[in-house]
């Protein structure tokens, strides 16, 4: 059973609960053929995306609807900003339309020395 994080208020709250992405160099996204529809590097602007998603993965194993909907609590005040502003948030952007009925997607984790 998916190991789910109590969301806090904000999302600077939620990220410290979540794993370390330290040894990460980025997470791709992989569609049911298999191509790599997007990735998140870890760098200055992603790393709180990347830790997110690392976050699903380790809970959920992939980015189903369930996953998708936990992600939407842990990014708290973006998500309501990304409603507002469609394309503003691309990952955040992804999540709403996975809860929507898109396709679930593979997570595929590549270690910084991989």
């Amino acid at each position: 059973m998916p190991t789910t994080i109590q969301t806090g208020a904000t999302f600077k709250e939620n990220l410290q609960q979540l794993p370390s992405v330290d040894d990460l160099r980025r997470i791709d996204l992989i569609d049911e053929t298999g191509l790599v529809v997007a990735s998140i590097e870890n760098q200055p602007g992603k790393q709180g995306s990347l830790a997110v998603y690392h976050s699903l993965k380790c809970s959920f194993g992939m980015l189903n609807t369930e996953a998708a909907e936990q992600g939407l609590l842990l990014f708290a005040e973006h998500t309501a900003d990304a409603r507002n502003r469609p394309g503003a948030h691309p990952n955040i952007d992804r999540l709403f339309a996975i809860v929507s009925g898109g396709t679930p997607l593979n997570i595929e984790v590549i270690p910084a020395d991989g």
